[in-house]
């Protein structure tokens, strides 16, 4: 049987993520995986915050989750600190996991928006454990029994991106994968347009019949061989550049990441084990370079550890993933900004979903259309979050902000603002990253409270209403304080053999916590 040929252009995150997935996944008799990448070019780099999907991917790969702690620089994540965003001077987190706990059919927030409209109710991250833990940089991991709060908070981590590329690199080449060093210099199509072979600086021409986009933002094959547009999403997310740095780490490293506001734009802070991960993320329109610089030096904690590093990208993604015989997994793809670390869950969803359809040797048409408008989809679902957290806001203190203000939103989001405004409903995704409790998260964190809420809440009294929102605080309050500091727990966790990489039961929780 004639082995089909696998080509992957460009290392770095996206391409050894790839590397490493398609070498344990498909049958090494059948399919060759060969990686092409050139240590003359450098890779972005700066992604070093995760959300909880990429422990499902390393699970998948067999990886040890205290080996990965160890050899990547991790800390854990409980969720995000949103600073100065609904208005100078506000904060909130947006956990992994869930608020409260739902009567029935009906979700939490909604009682508590009754409750807030009575002046009886905290803020409604006191009420779920994954936020509170964060707050006083606790951490443990979540309980598997359903009944407790302590099973119903998930974690992801910070890690350093350029460490865990180069940890998929050894796993992918022990799973024969071949690296070639080298810049490519032609790609030649054939007569149906289909890729046939690139040629390297060296004159080395590769084959393959079947090709992966990793060369990020260049998109060398989809979008420079295969003219596949960009369809530009600047309008709604204007931010179009970024400056990281990262500095020395001052005190314990706190088990969430960093997003505050600031006139044109936000600085993230993203704690590792032995540095800070600064950047900012800003409209070029509305604040130079040199004023970047300036914001971004001024609010680190500690000196910095390289020169700046000045990034330039359009929000926005190709108007298709899959073109012919090339699939374009990460930046290549698409890019969103870094805001609530969506880059590499978009890299491990288009290789997931790049398994689930991969073509083999027949007539891939219908699986070029499924997977292309599984990932448009995926694209415009946090397109929309991701909005929300720029246009759920008071702020008119700069330029930037009252164009945020004015701008026309997306039918989408609009649709699902007005939803929740006027009663506290959230659209009900199948599939996708964000669900109902991270969209909660970042209305009622900014200051947006739905008018009207379930009419079945009203069936319980304000007394027991007031009461049964005592007794979840309380339970909250409780979990918390037996769990350890998050610095007690990272060195107990990542260095004890006793360490066990997720609780019995705990893998149930996937798909239900953003």
């Amino acid at each position: 049987m004639v082995k089909q040929s696998i080509v992957i252009v460009g290392g770095g995150t996206a391409g050894w993520m790839a590397a490493a997935a398609l070498s344990n996944k498909l049958n090494p008799y059948l399919y060759d995986v060969t990686l092409i990448e050139s240590e003359k070019i450098g890779t972005v780099g700066v992604g070093e915050a995760t959300v909880p999907h990429l422990r499902y991917f390393n699970d998948s790969l067999g990886i040890d989750e205290r080996d990965f702690i160890a050899r990547t620089n991790a800390t854990y994540k409980l969720g995000i600190e949103f600073v100065d965003w609904g208005s100078i001077g506000s904060s909130y987190v947006h956990p992994f996991g869930l608020f409260g706990r739902p009567q029935g059919d009906i979700s939490f927030h909604h009682y508590w928006v009754k409750a807030h409209k009575l002046g009886a109710a905290l803020p409604i991250t006191d009420y779920s454990v994954g936020a509170v833990s964060a707050e006083q940089e606790k951490f443990s991991y979540p309980t598997d029994d359903p009944d407790s709060l302590a099973s119903k908070f998930s974690y992801a981590f910070h890690i350093d991106a350029s460490l865990y590329a180069g940890y998929l690199k050894e796993y992918a080449k022990s799973k024969s994968v071949k690296r070639r060093e080298g810049k490519i210099e032609a790609v030649k199509t054939n007569e149906e347009g289909d890729i046939e072979s690139l040629t390297l600086d060296d004159g080395t021409k590769i084959n393959g019949d079947f090709f992966v986009d990793c060369s990020g933002f260049r998109s060398l094959l989809l979008g420079q061989t295969l003219n596949v547009d960009f369809e530009s999403w600047a309008h709604w997310l204007p931010c179009d550049r970024a400056v990281a740095v990262p500095s020395e780490r001052s005190g314990a490293p706190i088990p969430y990441t960093k997003a505050t506001a600031k006139s044109a734009g936000w600085q993230w802070r993203i704690p590792l084990q032995s540095r800070i991960g600064n950047g900012l993320v800003y409209c070029s329109k509305y604040l130079s370079d040199e004023d970047a610089e300036k914001t971004l030096l001024s609010g680190l904690d500690g000196a910095p550890l390289a020169d700046l590093n000045f990034l330039r990208f359009r929000a926005g993604r190709r108007r298709c993933s899959w073109a012919k015989n090339c699939v374009a997994v990460g930046l290549s793809g698409g890019f969103l900004e870094p805001l609530e670390s969506t880059s590499i869950y978009l890299i491990q969803v288009a290789i997931t979903k790049l398994l689930d359809y991969f073509p083999g040797m027949q007539d891939s048409s219908y699986l070029r259309q499924q997977f292309n408008a599984e990932m448009e989809d995926e694209y415009k679902k946090i397109r929309d979050f991701l909005i929300l957290h720029y246009v759920a806001t008071n702020r008119d203190d700069s330029d930037f902000w009252r164009y945020i203000r004015s701008m026309e939103l997306p039918e989408s989001l609009e649709r699902k603002m007005r939803l929740f405004c006027e009663r506290g409903v959230v659209e009900q995704y199948v599939k996708g990253m964000f669900l109902e409790p991270s969209w909660v998260a970042v209305y009622l964190g900014q200051g947006i409270v739905p008018e009207n809420y379930h009419p079945a809440v009203d069936s319980m009294s304000e007394d027991e209403l007031v009461q049964s929102l005592d007794r979840l605080k309380t339970e909250v309050q409780h979990h918390v304080e037996l769990m350890s500091s998050h610095a007690d727990s990272l060195n107990f966790y990542a260095s004890e053999e006793s360490f066990k990489s997720w609780p019995p039961g705990a893998m149930s929780l996937y798909g239900v916590f953003s």
